[in-house]
């Protein structure tokens, strides 16, 4: 049986992760399921943040995976957050390799990070079967400096040329609270939750309105949603990127 999760935040949480773990066990070879980001980390806001989680396959998934997932989100709103990876069990050590996920109501491949595997080892939380730290190779720590470096090189760097980004909720959020949870990772080697990171931001030069839009949106009631104030959060926001991310790498 599917165990309980070691702070029970909402009770409709937990129905459905205990759903999810019985309902894929019956279509797919799942070996474990393991849960990660904020809900693990102790950090989960009911409604806006995603549950993230892992399975380790012993074969492909087969179609009725994704079946499982539109059943699911048919049956709870919190379900369309549901996001899991499907890991073979014989490609857990290389973290290169792309893994077929169901994110955001659609199938696609991508990685589990070396930050997510460093998440997974720091929580430790299994829903089914051993738990990370039995199966998991562990991340060095040059590891995770490594793509933490390349992902603010490479992916968030030339991001700031495409103007239209920066008018998203998400651009902004996720661009921030990367920017600050990277520079404490880099250094001192540890990694933060957002709440913290929300906190780190004014040290770094974050522009105050734009955390406090953050804070809103993640943490209170209603955010900002004029005209003007997108257009000024985009512009605000693309500037702090901008010079934030040379200054962390350096």
């Amino acid at each position: 049986m599917p165990s309980r999760l070691p702070v029970v935040y909402d009770e409709a949480v937990q129905q459905l992760l205990d759903g999810f773990v019985a309902s894929v066990r019956q279509v797919a070879a799942v070996e474990a399921i393991w849960l990660h980001g904020s809900l693990a980390l102790g950090d989960y806001q009911l409604g806006r943040s995603d549950l993230d989680v892992i399975a380790v396959v012993s074969s492909p998934p087969p179609a009725a995976v994704e079946d499982v997932h539109r059943r699911l989100i048919a049956e709870s709103p919190l379900a369309s957050k549901l996001h899991c990876s499907y890991m073979l069990a014989d490609q857990l050590a290389d973290a290169s390799i792309r893994h077929v996920t169901f994110a955001q109501e659609r199938y696609f491949d991508r990685p589990v990070t070396p930050v997510t595997r460093r998440e997974l080892a720091l929580s430790n939380v299994s829903l089914f079967g051993p738990p990370p730290s039995s199966l998991l190779p562990a991340i060095s720590d040059s590891e995770l400096a490594e793509f933490i470096r390349r992902d603010l090189r490479e992916f968030w760097l030339p991001a700031v040329a495409r103007w239209t980004n920066w008018y998203m909720d998400v651009w902004v959020d996720l661009s921030l609270l990367t920017i600050a949870r990277a520079h404490v990772t880099l250094t001192t080697g540890e990694l933060i939750t957002k709440r913290a990171a929300l906190d780190v931001l004014p040290s770094l030069g974050a522009p105050a309105a734009v955390v406090a839009d953050i804070t809103r949106g993640r943490y209170g009631s209603r955010r900002l949603a004029t005209p003007w104030w997108r257009h000024r959060r985009a512009v605000l926001t693309r500037r702090f990127v901008q010079t934030a991310i040379p200054a962390v790498l350096s």
